[in-house]
């Protein structure tokens, strides 16, 4: 009886590798974290709606305690920190752009100045909330000092956040571990700040410009 022999593999044959894995990506065409953090937005505007809505609603009643944050307004230094926050998303964007092409140094350099440009405003918002402190406008004061320091609060809370991320992003280039093949981390690091941004220019345009 013949027998069939199976295949012999010589030893000189090189066997390919099996590829790595892809990327997941979900049905919209975006890979799970980035939908995941545009969902995550997404919430975050519910929030600052409502934040803004309720600002606003206070802000027209007669305020019986204090002064109303309205008097107490610096518009062009408010202008300028807003100013300094808003270039720093031109910088977050140099940074993505030098992650694309595996400069890290350039990296590095773009994202610490987009957290200097974040640590800056924050610092501008501390410096405005201890003069309203001293001019009696006080979280306590009234609904509308209440309403406006929550706010902002957040807000600068969140920038405070995304510093914290920067200086991360910073620490995994210095260690290697951000290559141009993790861009979409970066990416995603900039779809926050960018928010960011955009929120405050809201909160600047409705609570500081629009009386």
């Amino acid at each position: 009886m013949s027998t069939t022999a199976a295949p012999h593999v010589g030893h000189d044959e090189v066997v390919e590798p099996a590829p790595p894995h892809a990327a997941h990506h979900t049905s919209t065409g975006l890979s799970n974290e980035k939908l995941a953090m545009w969902v995550f937005l997404g919430s975050e505007c519910l929030l600052f709606g409502a934040l803004i809505s309720t600002f606003l609603l206070y802000r027209n009643r007669p305020v019986l305690n204090g002064p109303s944050v309205a008097e107490l307004y610096d518009i062009p230094f408010t202008s300028v920190s807003s100013f300094v926050l808003l270039m720093s998303s031109l910088t977050m964007v140099l940074a993505l752009s030098a992650t694309q092409r595996g400069d890290a140094t350039r990296s590095r350099i773009w994202l610490l100045t987009t957290a200097l440009l974040g640590s800056s405003f924050v610092a501008g918002q501390v410096y405005e909330f201890t003069t309203f402190v001293r001019e009696g406008f006080g979280f306590t004061t009234n609904l509308q000092s209440s309403s406006f320091y929550v706010l902002t609060g957040f807000h600068g809370a969140h920038v405070t956040i995304g510093i914290l991320i920067l200086l991360s992003l910073v620490v995994m280039s210095v260690r290697g571990a951000l290559p141009a093949a993790r861009a979409e981390t970066v990416e995603i690091a900039g779809l926050y700040w960018h928010f960011v941004d955009v929120v405050w220019i809201v909160i600047f345009t409705v609570v500081y410009l629009i009386r």
